[in-house]
This record gives structure tokens, sequence and C-alpha cells, in this order.
């Protein structure tokens, strides 16, 4: 019985990795191209929203030095 149970086991295993290897498919050139516009406006908004949490400090900063 058990030598049934690893044999199983050494099977399912080997299924599940041809599964995992077969959704590596390729992916379209339009989700790569989408992809890389939405990483550029992360860093836009990421950017903006930097520049604004420095402005808000400095405003802070000026406002307590006088």
């Amino acid at each position: 019985m058990k030598k049934y149970l690893k044999n199983g086991l050494r099977v399912g295993t080997g299924a599940a990795v041809l599964l995992v290897q077969q959704a590596h498919a390729a992916v379209p050139a339009a989700v790569t191209t989408a992809i890389s516009d939405m990483s550029t406006d992360a860093a836009t908004v990421a950017t903006a929203v930097l520049v604004a949490i420095i402005g808000i400090v400095a405003i802070k900063f000026i406002r307590k030095g006088l």
C-alpha cells in the first residue's frame, strides 16, 4: 500500500509540475505595452505625491519659523 501511495504522489507531483510549466505562456504584446505604460504612469503619480509632500513640509517649516 505504501508503495502505491509513493508512486501516486510522484505522479501527482509530476502532473503539478507540468501544469505549472504550461502556465508560463507567451504574453501578448498589447499586455506588455499596457504594463510598461502603467509603470510609467505609476512613477509619474509617485513623483507628484513626493513633490506635494515636500511642498507641504516646506510650507509648515516656513510657517513655524515665522
